[in-house]
């Protein structure tokens, strides 16, 4: 049963750790900025390097509420930013021009 949990620990920070490469890595092809895609990669080599440690802290419960607010609220960014894009879609289409 231990080893079970370790392992849904280890899980869940590798995850954690892919969600920071993934983000900083779109941000930096986004921006197309060298900068911030080494920033970047240093943020997910820091993840990756914490991952034990944050596997650990992902038995208490206290530390588990507080990722599911994380996760609240990473979904509600990205429904933003998805929406905002298929205003600026719908706009384009419409030829309208995106309200400030």
């Amino acid at each position: 049963m231990e080893e079970q949990k370790q392992t849904e620990n280890k899980k869940a920070a590798d995850n954690l750790n892919e969600m920071f490469e993934a983000f900083g890595s779109a941000m930096g092809q986004i921006f197309n900025d060298p900068k911030l895609k080494e920033k970047a990669r240093e943020l997910g080599k820091a993840a990756k390097e914490s991952a034990e440690t944050l596997g650990e802290r992902f038995k208490d419960e206290e530390v588990q509420l507080k990722f599911k607010e994380v996760g609240r609220a990473a979904q509600a960014f990205g429904k933003n930013v998805s929406d905002l894009f298929s205003e600026s879609k719908d706009d384009k289409a419409s030829g309208d021009k995106p309200s400030e």
